[in-house]
């Protein structure tokens, strides 16, 4: 065996090459090799035998709110970290607003990293943020690593956080396009947004209403019109409206670098089902339609959509009022992301190497971390998830980790129980108790 300090051994390991009985010998925090189930274990070398449970990579989640500083009372990231590794997830990408000062200068950025440092219990890495009037600050936040610019084409619902225009996003776009970065953007037209029927109050069916699909489709015609006259590198946020995926695939064919995400709400949870009042569903874009969610699972299997992030976006409990005009927007997922994900998935005929392509392997990708994260190979970090798949649990609010525990998913049996969650080839999580933080700050590296 090569060297090894721990070897995990499993009867369903999840490799780049598909499912299989491995020993997976890891040192100095790396894994040095994947090898055969029954090969010896080397004087020294500790052994964790899992038995039949599945051994994934750490999942990476690139869209997380943390909100922190500024806004502590809604999420930290002590708590969002701590809920991000009860749920699998050993990687994070911090989104760059509903923090104060949110990350759109390296000064704000460098006071972000000061507060993390102290407090993550998985690896945590940055967006930076593309506002009106900031395009000399893009270039230098490159430099000092974050991992590509958010964008919003609509109001953010945070002031401190515009929105930027046509103009505006071609300035952006061609000041990133110029040393090689990446837009990521949150693909609403606001005209489109200003001319829905606004009623407010507690029906969902009015709430949808006011965020129609064609908001979605026009965004993300003129960002594709955007990444092909500049040839830049553009990334949909958070996609819910199917009528956008013939676009997209016909941009993709065309070679317009674009990539697209969705989340495990608008995988699982469907308009059908939101009760009025129940704002704990609301998010921006909305959920939609059962007959929309299948055309979504549609684009996953075939590569029109990327990945799956949860766009973890949390507040406190009084902002989630029943009126869905004025309660606030954001659903809390990572805790539950991998077993929402994969209850749904099953259901589909999917595997769970499915699941950690969507999951783990391309978002690590997206960010260029996959020389380091997101497989199970020699090299890659030893970050784990440990994983029951067929056992089941009811979602219960008092036993979730993020600050303001709500959560559109209270009472649903899910599948999947996360046993223990490793960082580097040390167990950070088992049994629901954590370790003191042992996460690291990542930098963008190429």
């Amino acid at each position: 065996m090569s060297e090894a300090e721990l070897v995990l051994r499993s009867s369903r390991v999840i490799t780049p090459d598909g499912s299989r009985p491995a020993a997976v010998a890891v040192a100095d925090g790396r894994i040095t090799a994947v090898l055969p189930y029954d090969t010896d274990v080397p004087p020294g070398a500790r052994l964790e035998d899992l038995g039949d449970d599945v051994l994934l990579p750490g999942l990476v989640d690139t869209h997380v709110h943390v909100n922190d500083p500024g806004r502590t009372h809604w999420e930290g990231f002590w708590t969002a970290t701590r809920a991000a590794a009860a749920g699998g997830i050993t990687t994070l990408v911090d989104m760059p607003l509903n923090s104060l000062p949110p990350t759109t200068t390296v000064d704000h950025l460098r006071t972000k990293r000061e507060v993390a440092a102290r407090k993550a219990h998985i690896d945590v890495g940055f967006w930076g943020g593309a506002l009106p009037g900031n395009a000399k600050d893009l270039r230098p936040l490159h430099d000092a690593g974050v991992f590509g610019f958010k964008a919003f084409l609509s109001p953010s619902g945070v002031d401190e956080f515009p929105h930027l225009d046509q103009e505006g996003l071609a300035r952006s776009l061609a000041e990133i396009a110029g040393f090689g970065g990446l837009l990521i953007v949150h693909a609403e037209d606001p005209h489109h947004l200003d001319a829905a029927p606004q009623r407010g109050g507690p029906r969902y069916a009015d709430f949808l209403a006011s965020r129609p699909r064609d908001a979605e489709d026009t965004a993300i015609a003129a960002l594709i019109a955007q990444a092909r006259r500049l040839d830049a590198r553009v990334h949909v946020l958070h996609l819910s409206s199917s009528d956008a995926l013939p676009l997209i695939a016909e941009a993709k064919r065309d070679g317009v670098r674009i990539t697209v995400e969705t989340c495990p709400h608008y995988l699982t949870l469907t308009a059908e089902e939101v009760p009025d009042g129940a704002s704990e569903f609301k998010c921006c874009p909305p959920i939609r339609e059962s007959a929309n969610q299948d055309l979504l699972w549609r684009a996953l299997a075939d590569g029109t959509i990327d990945c799956v992030v949860t766009d973890h976006s949390p507040s406190t409990a009084d902002l989630k009022t029943d009126d869905f005009a004025t309660a606030w927007g954001g659903i809390s997922g990572l805790q539950l992301s991998l077993a929402a994900v994969w209850t749904a998935a099953r259901e589909r005929g999917h595997g769970l190497e499915d699941v950690v392509r969507w999951m783990s392997s391309r978002t690590a990708e997206l960010v260029g971390l996959d020389d380091r994260k997101g497989a199970i190979e020699s090299g890659r970090d030893a970050d784990f998830a440990v994983l029951a798949p067929d056992e089941t649990f009811t979602v219960d609010p008092a036993a979730l980790q993020h600050r303001n525990r709500v959560t559109a998913y209270a009472g649903k049996t899910l599948h999947g129980v996360v046993r223990s969650t490793w960082l580097r080839g040390e167990r950070i999580v088992v049994d629901g108790g954590f370790t003191e933080p042992k996460g690291r700050l990542l930098t963008r590296t190429a």
